[in-house]
Parts: C-alpha cells; structure tokens; sequence
C-alpha cells in the first residue's frame, strides 16, 4: 500500500488505480490534512457544489496546500462532453500526486474509464474491474464512459 492511501485510512472505496491517484468518497478534513503530509499536491472534487458536505472542502483544502480543482459529474445529467472534460483534467494531472473523489467513489471511479482505456491502454474489463474497486455501482455511468471512449478512438 502506498504512503498516499495509508494516509487517508477509512476513505469510503479508497483505491489507487494510477500510482499517485486516490479514488473514493468524500474525505474528512483530517483526511485532506493527512493526504497532504503524504505528499498530496491537488484534490478533485466531482461532487456538484450544491451537494451538502460535512465542512467548506476548498477552503480546508487551500488553507492546507492543496490545489483544489470542483469538475462536477451530476447524476442523471452525465454527457460525453462531462467525459471530455474529466478526460482533459485528468491528462493535467498525470505525474502530480492527487485525490479524485465524489460522495461514494461511484462517479470518479466512472470518470476514470476513458484515462484508462485511452492513456494506459487498458482492456475495457480490466478498466471497468479497476472502477468497480474504486467505488464504480453506476452501470449506467460505465456505459457513459465506454461510449465515449468508443466514440473518440473509433
């Protein structure tokens, strides 16, 4: 296990599915705290910034260090173009070290898929295996993803 998970023991689906990138639910503020003792440099937040949460995540964030990037992925209203931009974010963050995270893990974990597929040249099953351990419950978010990795490689 690397330093950067052990940091955020008791994250709800915590994984690492690129070294360097934890994936999960919504962090504490002890959580941010420890994350960036570990080397944490940025936090990306899926959640709609209307979701009710337990504390003022970008100012603990900042007030910590961390960079902090809010790129919402909203149930029900999940297009290809939230997959573009999820994509494009996550490209920017390739070699830094990161948490990615929504309520539960299920949207990030969804949003992963094209990074996946695309830049680690991943199969589609391994891709979706590694979402599902993230938190992944949304069969209807993974065939978002698919799609639209289908849709840009084709």
């Amino acid at each position: 296990m690397s330093r950067l998970l052990d940091a955020i023991a008791g994250l709800p689906n915590a994984a690492e599915p690129v070294t360097g990138w934890i994936t999960g639910g919504q962090p504490t503020e002890q959580q941010l705290k420890a994350f960036k003792a570990a080397g944490g440099e940025v936090v990306l937040d899926n959640r709609d910034p209307m979701e009710p949460r337990p504390f003022d995540e970008p100012a603990v964030a900042r007030t910590n260090g961390l960079e902090y990037v809010n790129l919402p992925i909203v149930h029900g209203a999940v297009t290809a173009d939230t997959m573009k931009q999820m994509h494009a974010t996550l490209k920017k963050l390739e070699g830094r070290n990161a948490l990615l995270h929504c309520s539960s893990g299920n949207r990030t974990s969804a949003a992963l898929i094209p990074y996946l597929m695309i830049d680690k040249k991943m199969e589609q099953d391994d891709a979706v295996d590694v979402a599902m351990r993230g938190g992944l419950r949304s069969s209807e978010l993974m065939e978002l993803a698919v799609e639209y990795v289908l849709n840009t490689t084709a």
